[in-house]
């Protein structure tokens, strides 16, 4: 299916399409065409997106809650039915492979779904105040009210899934949502404007601005815009937390999630396989994407021949073709910056077990063994096709490497040993542990989030549905217990 025009697709103002002041290119990351052009916003458009979501605040969050979900469940299905034009749309201005595209899609199609469910069942809680003297007669009801209309920063490396993560939590709770997409992959998000727009959200309930990163600080700073949600780069969270200090800021800021494999695990094939497939599933570009591998020294003789075999096994090239499983990084210079680390970990002692080759912003999936502690592979986020292997001489060894990082969003440990895991679950500063598979593992209902310089907040449709909410208390006095 065709999924674009040659017409630049419109910028949505307070529910509204809307060309723009001026057009973006947005190019395939694969071959560096120019796949589409977008409206990008003008500082007065800007400013009208803000002061209607400003203005339907409270209207919105006194929106039956009936009303939401129909209109939630509304954008679900409207996903669904245009599940294979952004498929291939994701894929166009993204360069994943279809294949993980329409993973993308359908997880979308359920973020909203679990957002509708979420919206009915959103409530207070009634506390007895009487377990006190000075209580008696007292009950205390205490409800969840928005903060304000949300900001929502989106990343480019899921330009469906992860705006859905931040539009579908706020339409749930009643609180406005002004999205403003990653510039190399605003398509999906437009998109997900044209199903919005369907819905029967009220005029203002959102917007969508694909405005250049550096014009986003009017909309960090507008005092209007009280709640942040940001995924993406770890500067750019910190700057952003900098320059809004008295706003609430949920930020996913990534990592470098480790892989452990101990001895105990039965099916090491297996195990590779799964490392292999989700450390580059999209040329690594995941924050829950395996980057390190640590394995057990009693395990690494047969589990590293068997992960450098599934991972040249992995068929990489066009990513609209269904069989690649590999596509290319978002730009040659993301690329060029994830050939030089390999090289600087070779350099310094590492070995290259394979790959490291790279054609335009293609680089081949790499295995590397032996990376300096202190080398960028092993302490920084790559995101990029690349896998550093570390050999554990014991369970502690491996958990202490598994710290040894500035960043804690997720980790997995291959292991049937439930104490081990209750242990990893204690040691392990991370946000999440995933016993028995990859750290890439993420249901979407679950609450997803990490520690240290991974970020702060959680999403997760009923986590960001709190995050995006405050506790309000209302005492009744002369109330018969």
């Amino acid at each position: 299916m065709e999924a674009f025009t040659p017409e630049p697709r419109p910028c949505w103002i307070a529910g509204r399409p809307e060309q723009g002041a001026e057009t973006l290119a947005v190019l395939h990351p694969f071959d560096g065409t120019e796949v589409a052009t977008v409206a990008v916003p003008g500082p007065e458009q800007v400013e009208r997106a803000v002061a209607a979501a400003a203005s339907v605040a409270k209207e919105f969050r006194r929106t039956p809650a009936h009303v939401r979900a129909e209109a939630l469940l509304r954008v679900s299905r409207g996903l669904a039915e245009r599940a294979e034009e952004i498929s291939e749309t994701i894929t166009a201005e993204n360069g994943k492979p279809l294949k993980w595209a329409e993973v993308e899609v359908t997880r979308a199609v359920n973020v909203f779904r679990f957002a509708a469910e979420e919206a009915r069942r959103f409530s207070g809680a009634l506390q007895r105040l009487d377990t006190d003297a000075g209580g008696e007669g007292r009950m205390a009801l205490v409800r969840r009210a928005p903060r304000g209309p949300v900001l929502a920063v989106s990343p480019f490396n899921f330009p469906l899934n992860l705006v859905a993560h931040k539009v579908a939590p706020a339409l749930a709770v009643g609180a406005p949502v002004v999205v403003k997409p990653a510039s190399a992959t605003p398509m999906s998000a437009l998109l997900l404007g044209e199903v919005l727009a369907d819905a029967g959200f009220p005029e203002g309930a959102f917007s969508v601005l694909p405005v250049r990163g550096r014009d986003m600080k009017t909309l960090i700073t507008d005092e209007r815009l009280p709640v942040i949600s940001f995924t993406g780069s770890t500067g750019v969270g910190w700057d952003i937390t900098e320059a809004a200090p008295r706003k609430h800021v949920v930020m996913e800021l990534g990592s470098n999630s480790a892989a452990v494999i101990l001895p105990d695990w039965p099916d090491l094939a297996g195990a590779a396989q799964r490392i292999a497939t989700f450390g580059n599933y999209q040329a690594g570009q995941s924050c829950i994407a395996v980057q390190r591998v640590i394995v057990h020294r009693d395990a690494a003789d047969e589990f590293v021949p068997l992960l450098v075999e599934a991972v040249r096994d992995l068929i990489t090239g066009d990513p609209h073709d269904p069989a690649v499983e590999v596509g290319p990084l978002v730009d040659e210079d993301n690329a060029k910056r994830v050939e030089s680390w390999v090289r600087e970990a070779v350099d310094a002692g590492a070995e290259l077990l394979t790959g490291g080759e790279r054609i335009g912003s293609s680089l081949e999936p790499t295995v590397v063994l032996n990376a300096p502690r202190d080398a960028k592979l092993w302490r920084e986020e790559a995101f990029g096709p690349v896998l550093a292997v570390s050999v554990a001489d014991s369970v502690e060894d491996a958990f202490t490497q598994v710290n040894d990082t500035d960043y804690g969003l997720q980790a997995g440990i291959f292991t049937r040993d439930v104490t081990v895991a209750f242990e990893a679950a204690a040691e392990l500063e991370v946000g999440g542990l995933i016993v028995g598979d990859v750290p890439s593992y993420r249901a979407d209902q679950m609450p997803y989030g990490g520690v240290k310089g991974s970020g702060t907040g959680r999403e997760g449709v009923r986590s960001a549905m709190e995050d995006f909410t405050e506790e309000r208390t209302v005492v009744l006095t002369g109330i018969a217990l």
